[in-house]
């Protein structure tokens, strides 16, 4: 290992050096000047001059230290982003994994709780669980207390922007993100799920099935994950020659309450869909609910699909047709990649996608028609 790592260091040295023997006028000059700035570490003492503070001033930004004025803090935080510090990984850790989530509101999370932990138990290491809230407020305060324990690494289901990403590396602590819900940055780890192909898979299901009218209850705009399902979805009809109808599509928060209300949009259509492909199997929960309160029969005058095959799916009367979405297996990998980087540990890709597969119970079947 360390002839490796000298060897690695052997090869930048010799590049730098290459670019540096150039003549007069050479393009490749000022590169060769940029690299070998770069090459130098960013020092405290260079963010505190930056900063117009004292060593440890910084050194106390930097350990997540109380003491701090907020302005002057916000000040030392800009000189750290904008130099590029970066803290070595601590001697001693703390065999400690933090979970982060925005806000844990139903079984889709504790299928992730189950998974982060059996990954950390495998490795000898606690878990921290952090949840922000509905209205997320403690996120500042929790960045804080994160860089004063300093937990060996993070998985956070919590979408964090990029400051605060910038942050938890100026300080060394490496994260995963966990089934992003936004494009990330190429050099951001996560772990998500093939939710494009699990789309598709729906509709492959509900055509052979003989169902033309098909809608979709989909989540909110912006939501990554949930739009890869819908264009999954819309490309497996357009394969068949039966274009998605854009008035059988509903948008809907990825609740129960969500999905009955859209439900009930399109169920009261005089030329009401006889298959629906909701979200998620919340949703698909109030489709159910809607469904019975019209008088109609699933699957017998209404097929219903899922997505996350939750363990409820199994229980519902009747037993739900839905995507399965590894959430725990995607948890355990999402903690042992994180757990990976934060002992400095080469990683060959920083995203990984789990495969999802179609599991047909009794919801589907023929249209009545």
């Amino acid at each position: 290992m360390a002839g490796g790592a000298a060897s690695a260091r052997r090869e930048v040295r010799e590049g730098v050096a290459g670019l540096a023997r150039t003549e007069p006028g050479d393009p490749t000059a000022d590169l060769a000047a940029r690299l070998g700035e770069a090459s130098r570490p960013v020092t405290i003492a260079a963010v505190a001059e930056s900063a117009g503070v004292s060593v440890p001033t910084v050194s106390k930004v930097i350990n997540g230290r109380s003491g701090v004025a907020a302005e002057t803090r916000a000040r030392v935080e800009e000189a750290i982003n904008q130099h590029g510090y970066r803290r070595s990984a601590p001697a001693s850790r703390s065999n400690m994994v933090e979970l982060v989530f925005d806000e844990i509101v139903d079984m889709w999370g504790l299928q992730i709780i189950r998974g982060v932990e059996r990954a950390a138990r495998q490795q000898h290491v606690g878990v921290v669980l952090t949840e922000f809230g509905p209205q997320r407020n403690s996120i500042r305060y929790w960045i804080d207390d994160t860089l004063s324990r300093r937990p060996d690494c993070l998985v956070t289901v919590a979408q964090l922007d990029e400051e605060e990403r910038n942050r938890l590396r100026a300080r060394g602590i490496p994260f995963v993100v966990f089934d992003p819900t936004v494009e990330l940055p190429d050099d951001v780890p996560f772990v998500g799920a093939t939710n494009w192909a699990g789309g598709r898979s729906v509709a492959r299901h509900l055509v052979s099935l003989g169902h033309r009218r098909i809608a979709v209850i989909a989540a909110p705009e912006g939501i990554l994950c949930c739009q890869a399902r819908l264009d999954g979805h819309r490309s497996a009809l357009d394969a068949a020659g039966r274009p998605a109808d854009p008035a059988l599509v509903r948008r809907a928060e990825l609740t129960r309450e969500g999905g009955a209300a859209a439900a009930l949009e399109l169920l009261r259509r005089a030329d009401r869909p006889t298959a629906i492909f909701a979200a998620n199997d919340l949703q698909a929960l109030g489709v159910y609910q809607t469904a019975r309160e019209l008088g109609l029969r699933i699957p017998a005058d209404l097929s219903v699909v899922g997505f996350d095959d939750l363990p409820m799916a199994t229980v519902v009367d009747p037993p739900l047709t839905t995507v399965h979405q590894p959430l725990v297996d995607m948890a355990v990998t999402a903690t042992e990649l994180a757990l990976a980087l934060s002992r400095g540990e080469k990683i060959s890709r920083l995203g990984l996608e789990l495969a999802t597969t179609l599991t047909i119970r009794q919801s589907t079947g023929p249209p009545a028609d």
